[in-house]
């Protein structure tokens, strides 16, 4: 039986339509912002919190717009599947890593929509679930659905 972590996560762009993605430190992989929900907060309080935390982004939990819930491998602990109540934020944002956040990177969409290789250092959550949804969300925009 796998252990199950509940968090949440923040779809975040910026200007150039980038996503943002982090690394925490002592790990390799990067994921969302995020992470677990405190006593009594709910998923998308702790996600803007979150988010302000971690990388110094201040959004009001009521413009954080639900993307879905997803459950995905662990991308740092061994036996544990995540639950993931991901959310966008709205607009377009700078960011810089704070308290836990070793790194940024903000991974081209555009780049990928081309062919580009993915990066092999993405957590589970990010590849096999929400790179896809957002592929689907911009393939269906170009075509005008």
């Amino acid at each position: 039986m796998k252990n199950r972590i509940v968090v949440s996560a923040v779809c975040v762009f910026d200007d150039a339509g980038r996503l943002l993605t982090v690394r925490k430190r002592g790990t390799s992989m990067f994921m969302h912002p995020g992470g677990k929900p405190e006593p009594g907060e709910t998923a998308v309080q702790a996600a803007a919190r979150e988010l302000a935390e971690e990388v110094g982004i201040i959004v009001d939990p009521r413009e954080l717009q639900l993307m879905g819930v997803w459950i995905a491998a662990a991308a740092n602990e061994a036996a544990t599947d995540i639950e993931a109540t991901v959310f966008a934020a709205p607009g377009t944002w700078e960011a810089s890593p704070s308290r836990e956040i070793a790194e940024i990177r903000w991974l081209d969409l555009a780049a990928l929509d081309r062919g580009a290789a993915l990066p092999q250092d993405l957590a589970p959550l990010l590849t096999d679930h929400i790179l896809p949804e957002l592929a689907s969300a911009r393939s269906s925009a170009r075509s005008g659905d």
